[in-house]
């Protein structure tokens, strides 16, 4: 079978870029990488076929600048462009240029991503859809006095405020009272303007005791469907995730089956084509609403692929290459279960403060059912520029219990060591062994609770 594209150029850097180039040489295509000056000795620039230096540390000036992206790609024949997550992933004028430049985007056509990707509006799209959409402001919310009648007339309290524009956990404020509405909604409006250069906010029902769930999804340009299983992010720390599971625990056959089906109506709805993930809220008594629809490869894909035996990197090259799937739901199997762990360069017990720094020391795990997505090998650094994960730890068992176990023994086995350099491992290894996550009891709670003291 003849390679999908003649090269492509990979517009990220750290572990996603490795992985991405690791899916690439196995199908025969050539891949450039592009680098920061401070990203110059990474592995993943070394690992890569081509690499070219795209500007100095930080990202507006390097991963984040289009036409040093283009013109690396023009200069170096690489017809098509895969974004990974993060940085330009899911920013529709990245992907219009692209196309304006004869590259293919590896993701949703611009259009689409636009629909999607104001969380705002994506709502009423699911709702009209046919999927559970939580109470909510329609749209936009353009003044505090609108905040105020919304969360008085249609959420009540609590009522939670975000960025329409939002990701990564941020721009999310939840507010108890009339009171702290008032602060919650200029604060997030501040926010959402500083980091996203994009002030609109929205209102929804907060779900205390919830659980983060989502569905994994691929969509092909020739009406082809299939969701991949459910993955419980729950175990998060201000709205950023810490650990990852697939299945979800504690779900009938039927809560998966329903949550499958809404995630493969609602992508089809908007015309998604793909990878992509659909987000939803487990509340206590088990319902589930649509929470927001992220157009792109998910930083804990690995624990789906455990399950499925799915290179979901190799699925989006190909569907974007235009072609099928090839198979349908009826294909699809889940084995076992898998647990992701983010091993971030950051200090659980200073609020989670970056700690990067040179890695003197980098000894990463192996056994049976172990993989480590790792993007730095011992003497590199963690740059202070970029986000601080240093690797990615997942491990597969036939059962959940198994998984953790090994999770935990190979957490056990990792040293990371450097001047300054503190992690979450000490965390992780907390939170894989307490009751409450044993038993699948844990909430988007739950962490701030622990460290709190109020477990």
């Amino acid at each position: 079978m003849s390679a999908p594209f003649k090269k492509i150029l990979i517009a990220n850097r750290g572990e996603i870029a490795l992985r991405v180039i690791r899916t690439c040489r196995e199908m025969g295509v050539p891949c450039v990488a592009v680098h920061s000056t401070a990203d110059t000795g990474a592995p993943f620039v070394a690992f890569a076929d081509e690499a070219v230096c795209v500007g100095p540390p930080p990202s507006r000036r390097s991963y984040l600048y289009m036409p040093s992206l283009i013109e690396a790609a023009r200069r170096h024949g690489a017809d098509a462009v895969h974004p990974g997550y993060g940085f330009l992933s899911e920013d529709a004028d990245f992907a219009r240029v692209c196309a304006e430049n004869g590259i293919t985007f590896i993701g949703p056509a611009p259009e689409v991503m636009e629909r999607v990707g104001d969380k705002a509006r994506v709502r009423g799209l699911m709702d009209e859809a046919g999927l559970p959409v939580l109470p909510g402001s329609a749209g936009p919310v353009t003044s505090l006095a609108e905040a105020e009648r919304i969360a008085a007339t249609t959420t009540g309290y609590p009522v939670v405020v975000k960025a329409a524009a939002g990701g990564g956990g941020r721009g999310i404020a939840v507010a108890g009272s009339a009171a702290e509405l008032r602060d919650a909604y200029r604060e997030t409006v501040a926010l959402a303007r500083s980091l996203f250069g994009n002030g609109d906010v929205y209102l929804e029902r907060y779900v205390p005791g919830a659980r983060h769930v989502e569905v994994q999804i691929l969509c092909d340009g020739h009406g082809g469907a299939v969701h991949l299983g459910e993955r419980d992010c729950s175990l998060q720390r201000r709205n950023q995730k810490l650990v990852e599971e697939a299945p979800a625990p504690g779900l009938s056959d039927g809560q998966r089956a329903e949550l499958g089906r809404h995630a493969v109506r609602g992508a089809l709805s908007v015309g998604y084509t793909g990878a992509g993930t659909m987000e939803f809220l487990l509340a206590p008594d088990g319902a589930a609403t649509f929470m927001e629809i992220n157009a792109r490869i998910q930083v804990e894909h690995p624990v789906t692929e455990m399950i499925t035996g799915l290179d979901l990197v190799r699925e989006q090259i190909r569907i974007a290459a235009g072609e099928p799937l090839g198979y349908t739901q009826r294909d699809v199997r889940l084995d076992g279960a898998a647990v992701e762990c983010r091993i971030n360069a950051e200090d659980p017990d200073a609020e989670f403060r970056p700690t990067p720094g040179r890695l003197d020391r980098l000894d990463l795990p192996g056994g049976p059912g172990i993989r480590v997505d790792a993007g730095f090998v011992a003497g590199g650094t963690v740059p202070p520029y970029y986000d601080s994960l240093i690797a990615k730890l997942v491990a597969w068992g036939r059962t959940r219990e198994q998984a953790i176990a090994r999770a935990e023994r190979a957490l056990a086995e990792t040293t990371v060591a450097g001047p300054g350099v503190r992690t979450t491992i000490p965390l992780l290894r907390r939170l894989l062994g307490h009751p409450v996550f044993a038993d699948g009891r844990h909430t988007t709670r739950f962490v701030n609770d622990l460290l709190a003291g109020g477990l």
